[in-house]
């Protein structure tokens, strides 16, 4: 039963739109007489397409002089936000369309089929689209060929979901290449090397322009991202994936920053290789009132990192000499950071693990301690300078930090990362990655100068002094001593704290007191 499920459904794919050129004349000549307002749209074989979508208006779409050669096509279209209806049929019905931001459709072609067409719309704003056809041989394989849990019989696409940790890309398998006549491959065959277990699949990343949210950047990066030999030029390759492997893999997310995601199956037993349908994501909603892409940095939120940062900066240059203040900032964050997750784990509030061994959150967290601890060991007998690098150290980033909530930059998720790890029971399995852009040159340079001329002029003004100021405890009692029995000490004269409080209310009260007049206060006598 599922052998004849796997042929039926390969089947369906390539007898859902056969044209003859008369059947494709008259649609033409139909359309071209008609008084209807949708468009009609001739495409050539990989080169891409500009398209204006309007709100309800069905664009008709059209390919000539497939050649010979040609087994399967792939039609793709992308916007940057709007979702569009592709779609095989006039009315799209479910295994003959799909609607998304980056929906593509596979049309496996019959013999002496040189013609298609398919149908092209937006059902809720205006768009900017770009659309491109790409050509397949017998040889190559079919991506998304044994889609056997999608409505498509053939899906090429990609899917994406996302929240705040990770975002996860999933597709369906491939089929190995097969001629137009041929029957296509039975993709529920346990093994083989002539079966679909001998491919392999390459997941690609590609990274926007930080802080670039344009329509005009994105389908503008989208094309170098779409056939094999552009992909393999530009992505960056994340890892491979056998046939036996699960075809879903997580990634971290970065709200704001453009991501595009692309995989490419080989068939090392052809040495060919096709490309899916490429995927975008921003991690965040372009049409939600609050919370969008361009307003993810809440007020109190940059209000709270400004502050972290200024106070950084001083922690960053004076912060040994006053030892309160900076044992009151590092004690912050860590506990910042525990109760935080803390809160996070066990209530409901919303708000480089790369390498295989690190999936363990046993294996993450021990490493994780032992590298932390690894630098105080390190300057065990220097606990100045210890303390310095520290305050040069955490100060400076937390500069950085606050940069971040006005200028994108990558530095910040060397600890955003950790947070997520500690946050997300599942971002153990994630891949992180993230861009290094000019924007990274530009601060991490910035923090190199604020780590070093900080430890140097914190070094340069403590030359002279004691390791570490004195205890605040002692310097009190001693104080006292002195108060107690040197009569000459101005301090020894100074009232005691509850008289200097009474004092003080006094002088608070007589300010709001109301002035009398002067002058005679006697009653006049007739």
């Amino acid at each position: 039963m599922s052998s004849a499920r796997g042929v039926r459904c390969a089947g369906r794919a390539g007898s859902s739109l056969p044209l003859s050129p008369l059947l494709l004349l008259v649609l033409l000549l139909d359309l071209a007489l008609s008084q209807s307002p949708s468009g009609l749209i001739e495409f050539k074989l990989g080169r891409f397409q500009e398209i204006s979508l309007i709100k309800n208006v069905s664009f008709d779409a059209f390919l000539r002089h497939i050649p010979e050669n040609v087994t399967f096509i792939v039609i793709q279209v992308h916007t940057q936000y709007v979702n569009t209806t592709l779609s095989f049929n006039k009315i799209p019905t479910r295994d003959t369309s799909i609607t998304g931001q980056d929906p593509g459709l596979l049309l496996n072609l019959k013999p002496r089929e040189n013609a298609a067409m398919w149908h092209l719309r937006s059902l809720t704003s205006e768009a900017s689209a770009i659309a491109v056809i790409l050509p397949y041989n017998e040889r190559d394989p079919v991506p998304g060929g044994c889609s056997l849990e999608s409505d498509l019989p053939v899906d090429a696409n990609i899917h994406l979901q996302y929240n705040l940790y990770e975002a996860t890309i999933s597709f369906a398998a491939a089929n190995v290449g097969y001629a137009r006549e041929a029957v296509p491959p039975l993709c529920d065959i346990t093994a083989g090397q002539s079966s679909r277990w001998r491919l392999r699949y390459d997941i690609y990343q590609y990274f926007l322009p930080e802080t670039d949210l344009t329509e005009k950047v994105l389908l503008a990066h989208l094309q170098k991202m779409v056939d094999v030999q552009q992909v393999e030029a530009n992505g960056v390759w994340l890892f491979s994936l056998s046939a036996q492997d699960k075809t879903s893999v997580a990634v971290s997310s970065i709200p704001g920053l453009g991501v595009i995601y692309n995989v490419v199956v080989k068939d090392p037993g052809m040495n060919t290789s096709a490309a899916y349908i490429p995927v975008h994501t921003y991690s965040c909603n372009f049409t939600s009132k609050l919370d969008n892409c361009y307003t993810l940095k809440r007020i109190s939120t940059r209000i709270f990192f400004v502050s972290v940062g200024l106070l950084g900066l001083f922690i960053c240059f004076f912060g040994h000499r006053y030892l309160k203040t900076e044992l009151f900032f590092i004690g912050f964050i860590f506990l910042g950071f525990l109760f935080f997750v803390l809160i996070v784990r066990t209530l409901l509030l919303d708000y480089d693990g790369n390498v295989k061994v690190f999936h363990d959150d046993v294996v993450f967290w021990v490493s994780f301690t032992s590298v932390a601890l690894l630098v105080p060991l390190v300057f065990f007998s220097c606990p100045r300078a210890l303390s310095i690098t520290t305050c040069g150290f955490v100060g400076s980033y937390a500069v950085i930090l606050a940069v971040h909530n006005f200028v994108y930059t990558s530095l910040a998720y060397v600890t955003l990362n950790i947070l997520k790890r500690a946050l997300n029971a599942n971002f153990n399995s994630a891949y992180t990655n993230v861009p290094f852009q000019m924007n990274d040159y530009i601060l991490i340079t910035v923090w190199v100068v604020l780590l070093v001329s900080g430890m140097v002029f914190q070094f340069h003004r403590e030359k002279d002094q004691p390791l570490f100021p004195s205890n605040p405890y002692q310097t009190w009692k001693r104080d006292r001593e002195r108060r107690q029995t040197n009569i000459l000490d101005p301090s020894h004269h100074v009232p005691p704290i509850k008289d200097r409080m009474k004092n003080t209310l006094t002088a608070v009260k007589q300010l709001f007191m109301k002035e009398q007049p002067a002058g005679e206060q006697t009653p006049l006598l007739l």
